[in-house]
Parts: C-alpha cells; sequence; structure tokens
C-alpha cells in the first residue's frame, strides 16, 4: 500500500531538511519521493499538519535481555516499548545470559527478532568470550551473523593488550569498538556519584574518575590503533573535557550519553528510590551542565537510553543492594522536547541528529536516518503539544524500574512508521 503523508515539519540533518514542510511518498518499504505538494494516484492519505517528522529514531543502546532473562524483557516486549517511545531501530547489548559472543546466539537473537521484533533490531557483539575479558571472541563470525559493533557492555575492558587487539580487528571488519569505561578499582563497592550527597546519604561513592580513567586509556589505543571508537553512558564533566580534546586532535571517537545524565543528578538520590542506582551513576549538576553543552555542540554524538530492565525483585530492595539500571525507551523523546528543546538546550534538527542520523553514520546503517528518495521508510511522528504522564503500569516494557513515574511531560509521538507500516499508532491515525 502507498501511504502519502502531507503537511509535516520534517527534520532530517543528512538530507539538509530543518522544519521545511513536506509531503512524503512511501511504497514498498521506502520513501518514493519527497516534495511539496506531492500527488499520487491510489496512495492512503494522511495528514501530519502541525506534527514533527524525523527519520525513525534510532536507539543505539538497549539491554533486551533475552536470551537467559526473559523475566525482565524479551525481544517482543523490548521493541514493542521501542515503537511506542518512536524508536524504529535498535542497538542490542550482549550482556544476555548466554552472552553473544558466538554465531548461535547471535543468529538466535537475529531470527527471534525476526518472527516476533516491532522494530529492527541490530545486535551488538561480544569482545570476548563470555565478557570475560580473558579472550577475545571470533569478530568475523559475529559481524557475518549480523553484529554492527562489538562491547562487553556492563563489564569493561580491564586488558589493556586484548582491548588493543579488539580493535586492530575491529579495523579490519569495519565496525566500532564500544567502549564501557570504568576502572573497576576505583568504583569498587560504590553505589552512586562520590561528593555531597553520597556523604549526607551514608551511601559509598564512584569517584567520577573512574570512568574519565578508562575512557582516556581507550582514546590513547584509539589513537595508537586508529581504530573507530565509541564510548558509551558518558556521564562526567571530565570525560566531556577529554572527548572534546581528542576530537580536535582527530581521534576517530564517537560517544554517547543517556537521558537520564541529561535530566537527573546525584541530588536525586535522596529519598533513596532505587530506579536512581544506574551505572555510570547519576552525576553532579556540574556534568550535567557539561552534558548538556556537549550534546548542543556536537562533542556527544548520540542520546541513546541504555534500557535497562530488571525484575521488581531486583530493585525493591535496599539502595545499595539494587541492579543498576532504568528503562528508558518509552520515556526518551517526551524528556528530550520537555529538558532540551523546549527548555532552549536543542533545537529540532540537533535532537533529530542525535537520536536518528547520528546513531546511523556511527554504526553503518544504510538506509536510515534520512527522509530521502530510496531511504528505508522508517519514519516517527512527533506531537509537540501533547502533554502525557508517566505511568509505569501501562508500559509496555515487562519491566516498571523508571524514576519518572507521575512525571508530567510534554511532547509525544503519536505514530511509528517501520517498513512502510504504522508500527505505532496510538490516536488511530491509519484506520
Amino acid at each position: 500500500m502507498k501511504l502519502l503523508l502531507r503537511g509535516a515539519s520534517a527534520y532530517s540533518p543528512m538530507d539538509g531538511l530543518d522544519g521545511e514542510t513536506v509531503d512524503v511518498l512511501l511504497d514498498r518499504g521506502r520513501i518514493a519521493e519527497v516534495g511539496p505538494r506531492l500527488s499520487a494516484d491510489g496512495a492512503k492519505e494522511l495528514d501530519l499538519s502541525g506534527l514533527v517528522l524525523m527519520p525513525g529514531l534510532i536507539d543505539a543502546h538497549v539491554h533486551l535481555r533475552q536470551p537467559g532473562r526473559e523475566d525482565e524483557e524479551t525481544i517482543a516486549t523490548g521493541t514493542a516499548a521501542a515503537v511506542a517511545g518512536g524508536f524504529t531501530s535498535v542497538l542490542c547489548m550482549p550482556n544476555t545470559e548466554p552472552a553473544l559472543d558466538n554465531q548461535g546466539t547471535v543468529s538466535y537473537v537475529v531470527e527471534v527478532a525476526r518472527r516476533e521484533g516491532n522494530c529492527r533490531v541490530f545486535p551488538v557483539g561480544a569482545i570476548s568470550v563470555g565478557r570475560r575479558g580473558e579472550r577475545l571472541a571470533e569478530m568475523g563470525e559475529l559481524v557475518s551473523c549480523g553484529c554492527v559493533a562489538v562491547t562487553d557492555d556492563g563489564n569493561p575492558v580491564e586488558d589493556s593488550a586484548l582491548m588493543r587487539s579488539a580493535m586492530e580487528y575491529s579495523g579490519a571488519f569495519g565496525i566500532p569498538v564500544v567502549s564501557h569505561c570504568e576502572d573497576m578499582h576505583l568504583s569498587a563497592g560504590g553505589t552512586m556519584r562520590e561528593g555531597y550527597y553520597s556523604t549526607a546519604l551514608g551511601l559509598s561513592g564512584i569517584p567520577d574518575v573512574a570512568e574519565t580513567a578508562m575512557a582516556l586509556r581507550d582514546i590513547v589505543l584509539a589513537d595508537y590503533t586508529g581504530a573507530r571508537l565509541h564510548i558509551c553512558h558518558v556521564s562526567t564533566a571530565r570525560t566531556v573535557d577529554i572527548i572534546r580534546e581528542a576530537k580536535a586532535r582527530g581521534v576517530p571517537l564517537t560517544s554517547e550519553t543517556a537521558p537520564h545524565y541529561l535530566v537527573l543528578t546525584d541530588a536525586d538520590v535522596v529519598g533513596y528510590d532505587p530506579n536512581t542506582r544506574v551505572n555510570p551513576p547519576l552525576g553532579t549538576d556540574k556534568d550535567r551542565a557539561a552534558l548538556r553543552y556537549a550534546v548542543a555542540d556536537g562533542t556527544i554524538d548520540i542520546i541513546a537510553t541504555d534500557h535497562a530492565p530488571h525484575a521488581s525483585t531486583e530493585k525493591e530492595v535496599e539502595y545499595d543492594q539494587a541492579a543498576t539500571g532504568m528503562i528508558g525507551l518509552e520515556t526518551s523523546v517526551g524528556l528530550v522536547l520537555s529538558e532540551l528543546v523546549a527548555g532552549g538546550t536543542l533545537s529540532l534538527g540537533r535532537m533529530a541528529e542525535l537520536m536518528s542520523a547520528g546513531p546511523a553514520r556511527t554504526f553503518g546503517l544504510d538506509g536510515l536516518g534520512r527522509i530521502r528518495q530510496g531511504a528505508k521508510a522508517d519514519l516517527t511522528a512527533i506531537d509537540q503539544q501533547r502533554t502525557w504522564t508517566v505511568e509505569p503500569a501501562r508500559m509496555r516494557s515487562k519491566s516498571r524500574n523508571t524514576p519518572f513515574a507521575g512525571r508530567r511531560l510534554q511532547g509525544a509521538v503519536v505514530l511509528t512508521i517501520v517498513n512502510g507500516r504504522a508500527a505505532h499508532d496510538p490516536l488511530g491515525m491509519l484506520g
């Protein structure tokens, strides 16, 4: 079926669209035409006047938990949450049980996603066997079955020689190495960011240099090997500073941060809500300010959710016993619009870059992140004026671990199109 989307304000940085009113014709899973006042015989027409249209959003950091922890999330429920949040593609992390460190496990994820997924799923393979940091996984095998990057996310690669080898091999296969930057000796035993609030609350602290020290090592290795390095979940001002300096020197480096680091601080741990326990921990006001500046000026390339579902038994415990992580797929767009776009930190064009074009470019996702003829028909329509309240019980994710319950947000996804078809249509716009 042909579908003609009329009158939206389109934002697509790679295509020079920055709020222009255009029509977009979709046909057989592709964008057939983009322009003003299009006509198409036999097409179903949908009026998107007053709405924002972006290339389908891409979440570069998601934990789908399958295989192994289907009690927390599955590929089906995680991708249902993704499309509800406006994401047409997700990159799934390898810290499953077993890890995505071999062709069989990765192929399983690819096949389940093909059958049960609501959006595109791109697996990220493990750097090391079992994510134990002892022996490299077979990178060529992982790439051959669909992995777009490698990481031991959840664990840092502490062995510098192993990380060097991973970077050298990654260059041969044309993929980035994604680094979880954490010096485990510095972070050991910590539960939140070290500082005033950790002292006041009587919780053990993690110094910001636990992240920055490892980030600096990996940047030096990337500079030495020429490998493409991607630093995930940046949370500190110090790390921002060294990324900015390295990029200025031409190091092949990209990075991401998450909405919770742009919105919350260590002050939000007051009250001991275990849903505020994340890794790396929430930073200070200074960290948040630096991160906001970094996403605005291009130092940080991507906003990714680090969607980390956990069962209630792992979260409804004492703060220092709680699992780290929060869900984020269904709140990301609302938080970014309410806190960053409405506040003037980001333009809508920059939001589209950080949440669609940037991930597509970083991970080589051909045909995605664009609104142009021939691109894949993945699109996200947003109503900036629509207000809503975060209600965990109504979320599509299997888990409920969000600190944003009850928060009023302005800006909502009203249509998510994957491969030319409506994957999320809460207002029944397509009937």
